[in-house]
């Protein structure tokens, strides 16, 4: 499996959602799940980004028809960027 950071910004709809269920977010994560992406870390943060996602999934595909599925809801706004494990980056490098 692959290893991907999502950066996830809420739009008003989505803080007003999390604001009045602030367990919708875990109810996601497992919407995720179930759309073959698994959720390994996740953090709430300050500043530019609500939340920091560290997912895994079988490919880049999976991925894309997971965030644009998430962005055609109109609650978040989503960057996802591949994350090289840095072992596999530096191997890379050395060929």
């Amino acid at each position: 499996m692959a290893t991907y950071v999502m950066l996830s910004t809420l739009t008003d709809e989505g803080a007003k959602t999390i604001k009045k269920n602030p367990r919708r977010i875990l109810e996601v994560n497992q919407e995720l799940e179930e759309m073959g992406v698994r959720v390994v870390a996740q953090y709430a943060t300050l500043g530019p980004y609500d939340f920091v996602n560290i997912v895994e999934a079988p490919s880049h595909e999976v991925v894309a028809r997971v965030s644009a599925e998430m962005a055609s809801r109109g609650t978040v706004k989503l960057m996802t960027m591949v994350a090289i494990p840095i072992e596999e980056f530096i191997a890379s490098l050395e060929q």
